[in-house]
C-alpha cells in the first residue's frame, strides 16, 4: 500500500510538473497564495472579500441550473418559475438559494465597503483597487436589476416599469433612452428577453472580469490592515515583510472557518425564512405580472432602497434622478476627497469618526424609508438623512484635513 501511495503521489507530481512547464501553475499559486504575504493583524472585517467570492460562485452555479428550466417569455416566465418551485426536484431549494444569494451578495458587499471606509482602504496606493471595486458594485446593481424582472411577478413588472421610466426624466435623450432600455414602448416580452440576456451572459462576464482585475490590483499593491501600516516598508534581508504572513495556509484556513459560519447562516435563511418577511422576496411577486393592475405600494428590493428614498425626497423628478445617481457615484471620489494622512479610523480624530457614524446611520434610515409608503413625515426624514449622506462627501476635504489625527505606528501592532 505504501508503494502504491508513493506511485500515486509521484504521478500527481508528474502531472503538475507537466502542466507547470506549459502553464504558470505554480507561479500563480505562489504569487497569489503561498508566497503572497498579507498583514498578520487581519480581523473580522476582512472575511467579507472572500465571502463575496463565495456568494458569486453560489449565484453562478444556481443561475446556470435555473436557466435549464426557465423560459424567458412574457407568457411562460412566471409559470416556469412556479414549475421550478413545485415540480422540479429540489427546484425550490435552488431558487431560494439564488434569491437569498442576491441579498447575501449585497449584505457582504456593503460590509466590505464599510470596512474600506473604516480602515481607509481606498487611499493611496489603492485608488485603482477602490475604482475596480466600485465598478464591480455598479455592475452588480445592474445585474440585480436585470434579474429582478425575470420572475415576471407583479413587483418585478411594476418595479422595472417605474425604474426604467425614471430615465425618461433626463432632458433630450430621456424618452429615447427609456424606450431603448425597454426595447418597446412598455415593459413587454422584448424587455424580458433583453434583460435575460444581460442577466445570464453579459453582466456575469463583466463581473468575473472585474473580480479578476480587482484581485490582481489587490495583490499588486498589497492588502491594507486595521492599523493602516504598509507592511512592504519593513522587510527582512530576504525581502519578506516583517509584519506579513503567507496567505496560504494561514488565511485560507481562516477564510474557510468564516465561510462555514456564513453558510450556516445562509442555509438557515434558505430553509426557514427565504422570503425574510417580504424583504428578500416580496409577497406581490408571487402573483403573475398584470399590466392593468398596479400594486398599492411599489418599492425596489431592500439593497436599492437607500437610493430610492433619496430619489423620492426630491420634489422634481429630474432632480431626484440626479440626486440618486450622485448618491451612488459619490463613492468613486473618496480617494481624492479624503485629505487625511492617516488611513485607519483607529488613529483618526473625532471628526472622521463622527462623520462616518452619522453617514452609516443615515444610510440605514434611508434604506428603511425607501421601503415605506410616501408620507410628509417620511419625506422630511429622507431629506434630512439625504443631506447628512451628501455632507459626508462634500465636507470630507475640510473635516479630514483639520482632524486631530494620532501618530501611526511604524509596525503592525
Amino acid at each position: 500500500m505504501a508503494d502504491l501511495g508513493k506511485q500515486v503521489v509521484d504521478g500527481l507530481v508528474g502531472v503538475r510538473d507537466w502542466v507547470d512547464d506549459r502553464f504558470p501553475l505554480m507561479k500563480g499559486w505562489n504569487e497569489h497564495l503561498a508566497k503572497y504575504y498579507a498583514p498578520k493583524n487581519f480581523n473580522f472585517w476582512y472575511f467579507f472579500g472572500s465571502l463575496a467570492l463565495l456568494v458569486l460562485v453560489i449565484q453562478i452555479l444556481t443561475g446556470i441550473w435555473l436557466t435549464m428550466n426557465y423560459k424567458p417569455s412574457a407568457e411562460d416566465a412566471f409559470a416556469s418559475v412556479e414549475y421550478i418551485m413545485r415540480d422540479v426536484d429540489w427546484g425550490w431549494f435552488i431558487r431560494y438559494m439564488h434569491s437569498t444569494g442576491a441579498s447575501a451578495f449585497f449584505v457582504v458587499i456593503y460590509l466590505h465597503m464599510f470596512r474600506a471606509l473604516l480602515y481607509g482602504s481606498y487611499k493611496k496606493p489603492r485608488e485603482l483597487l477602490w475604482l475596480t471595486g466600485m465598478a464591480l458594485y455598479l455592475v452588480l446593481m445592474g445585474e440585480a436589476f436585470f434579474g429582478y424582472l425575470l420572475p415576471w411577478g407583479q413587483m418585478s413588472y411594476w418595479g422595472a416599469q417605474v425604474i426604467i421610466s425614471l430615465f425618461g426624466a433626463l432632458p433630450i435623450i430621456g424618452p429615447d433612452l427609456s424606450e431603448w432600455i425597454r426595447g418597446d414602448f412598455v415593459v413587454s416580452d422584448v424587455t424580458l428577453n433583453r434583460f435575460f440576456s444581460f442577466h445570464v451572459i453579459a453582466f456575469p462576464l463583466l463581473i468575473c472580469g472585474i473580480v479578476g482585475a480587482h484581485i490582481l490590483s489587490l495583490h499588486e499593491v498589497g492588502s491594507n490592515n486595521p492599523d493602516g501600516v504598509e507592511i512592504k516598508k519593513n522587510k527582512n534581508a530576504e525581502g519578506i515583510p516583517l509584519d506579513g504572513i503567507p496567505f496560504h495556509p494561514y488565511y485560507t484556513v481562516k477564510d474557510i472557518v468564516g465561510a462555514i459560519v456564513f453558510l450556516i447562516i445562509f442555509f438557515t435563511v434558505v430553509f426557514f425564512a427565504p422570503e425574510m418577511g417580504g424583504y428578500f422576496l416580496e409577497h406581490a411577486n408571487f402573483m403573475p405580472a398584470d399590466p392593468f393592475k398596479t400594486p398599492e405600494h411599489i418599492a425596489p428590493v431592500w439593497y436599492f432602497t437607500p437610493y430610492y428614498a433619496i430619489l423620492r425626497a426630491v420634489p422634481d423628478q429630474l432632480g431626484g434622478v440626479i440626486a440618486m445617481g450622485a448618491a451612488v457615484m459619490a463613492f468613486i471620489f473618496l480617494p481624492w476627497l479624503d485629505r487625511s494622512p492617516v488611513k485607519s479610523s483607529r488613529y483618526r480624530g473625532m471628526n472622521y469618526r463622527i462623520a462616518l457614524t452619522l453617514f452609516v446611520i443615515s444610510f440605514l434610515i434611508l434604506g428603511w424609508l425607501g421601503m415605506q409608503p410616501v408620507t410628509p413625515l417620511f419625506t422630511w426624514m429622507a431629506r434630512i438623512c439625504g443631506l447628512i449622506y451628501f455632507l459626508f462627501f462634500i465636507l470630507m476635504p475640510i473635516y479630514t484635513a483639520h482632524d486631530n489625527d494620532k501618530a501611526v505606528p511604524d509596525r503592525v501592532k
